[in-house]
């Protein structure tokens, strides 16, 4: 291996330690408790070193951010895929994206609430943005129905996905009551 290459792959370690205590720090205590001198602490390295490889938290949360969008992508596509007929796979892309928003409130923000920096629904949309919302949309387009564009169906779909997870993350709806929203919104709004 040359010297170069070692340099490179210890580069994108750093980085990858980088991510992953950010992501744990705010999972743990929330976002206004990452920063870049508890990051620089919890990970043994300097405040430059840390700013050799983000410019700051903006860049950290939109690190975050795309590491989500991959994630929530993959768990969007096992649970449709694990799913027989259109109402199963929509009924199984709202649980597991409302299961994705529970389980990972820090990434969730990361990607919907905070600002990383990115770009959304423009072309220099990063890759692993679009692909979340492809996961989303290859569901959705079987059910969007007659003369409704299948991007505009996904995008109420998603922002109605989106609501219920924040409003409940939030205290506003009652958590025991998840399952009958999700039925309703694919009774309703999906009508499968």
């Amino acid at each position: 291996m040359s010297v170069q290459e070692r340099k490179r792959r210890e580069r994108a370690s750093r980085e990858r330690l980088i991510v992953a205590t950010a992501r744990e720090l705010a999972e743990q205590q929330g976002w206004d408790a990452v920063t870049t001198r508890r990051l620089a602490e919890r990970i043994e390295y300097s405040q430059p070193v840390l700013y050799s490889h983000f410019r700051g938290k903006r860049e950290i949360i939109g690190a975050v951010a795309l590491q989500g969008a991959t994630e929530l992508a993959g768990a969007v596509r096992a649970a449709t895929a694990a799913a027989d007929g259109p109402r199963e796979r929509v009924t199984a892309l709202a649980r597991a994206y409302l299961d994705f928003a529970t389980r990972n409130p820090a990434v969730y923000d990361a990607l919907f609430q905070l600002d990383g920096g990115l770009a959304y629904a423009q072309e220099d949309t990063p890759e692993p943005l679009k692909d979340a919302f492809a996961a989303l949309l290859e569901t959705l387009d079987e059910v969007a129905g007659d003369g409704v564009a299948p991007g505009l169906f996904t995008e109420v779909f998603w922002a109605s996905l989106h609501g219920i997870a924040t409003l409940t993350r939030a205290g506003r709806l009652l958590p025991e009551d998840a399952g009958p929203r999700v039925e309703l919104l694919v009774d309703r709004l999906a009508m499968v």
